[in-house]
């Protein structure tokens, strides 16, 4: 799978959850650490192969986003990349917040 990144990509640490979309149920803690509208990265100690599809959440204190999404690269015991698919539009909305708050210099959602 090409692995160009499109659009900007900001910093941000956020509480994550990832599962495979076949088995909702079985949700692994991640932590994100990459953001853009497009996709992001998430540190997992195991990861999920590449082209899993998933259902992925990220957190803060007030809000939260999800999506389904794809794996498109792995990095084995430290994390993978995510593309964002079917994002509806109210969690567009959040994802648009958080992206701003982190270019302006917030590198963490409020827990």
């Amino acid at each position: 799978m090409d692995q160009k990144r499109r659009g900007l990509r900001v910093s941000l640490i956020a509480p994550a959850e990832v599962a495979p979309e076949n088995s909702p149920s079985a949700s692994v803690v991640a932590q994100l650490t990459e953001l853009s509208l497009h996709g992001c990265y998430v540190e997992i100690p195991a990861p999920f192969d590449a082209e899993t599809p998933v259902l992925v959440k990220i957190f803060n204190r007030a809000e939260y986003f999800e999506t389904r999404a794809t794996v498109i690269y792995v990095k084995p015991t430290l994390g993978m990349a995510l593309a964002f698919r079917d994002v509806r539009p109210h969690f567009l909305g959040i994802l648009r917040k958080w992206i701003l708050v982190a270019m302006h210099g917030q590198d963490r959602l409020e827990e």
